[in-house]
């Protein structure tokens, strides 16, 4: 993942972990992290989908995480904002003629996945809890 959307996605959501009573606004975590309020709503939009924040509308709006923090994985978090392979992408066009790129992506498909569930595991093992319990 070549972009900050896993970081974006952290961050939130131990904001929210440590304010879980609390509704915080778009305009709020956006000051912590010092990005603009839409780029928020767009990543607490995919984190609603992914069942992890609710949010509500209104005066009194904001988000609060969906379940408790010691019962949402980092890993959770990760698949949620996942848009890429851990390793990058593959060459869409290898020469087909070549012994190498006739076969390469099949080999990368492997070694991506293999990868990948590395990654998923090690984040499976902490929860947002022990995250943000980082902060105090």
């Amino acid at each position: 993942m070549n972009n900050t959307r896993f970081a974006t996605a952290i961050h939130i959501m131990t904001l929210l972990a440590e304010s879980p009573q609390d509704w915080l606004t778009s305009e709020w975590m956006a000051g912590s992290i010092n990005i603009n309020p839409v780029i928020v709503r767009k990543e607490l939009s995919i984190l609603r989908e992914a069942g992890l924040i609710i949010s509500r509308q209104g005066k009194v709006g904001g988000s609060q995480l969906a379940k408790k923090a010691d019962s949402i994985t980092i890993s959770d978090i990760y698949l949620a904002v996942k848009n890429t392979e851990v390793l990058g992408k593959k060459n869409n066009n290898p020469n087909p003629a070549c012994s190498v790129g006739r076969n390469i992506n099949d080999n990368l498909n492997t070694l991506f996945a293999e990868t990948d569930q590395l990654v998923l595991n090690f984040l499976g093992d902490k929860s947002l809890k022990e995250f943000s319990d980082q902060f105090r």
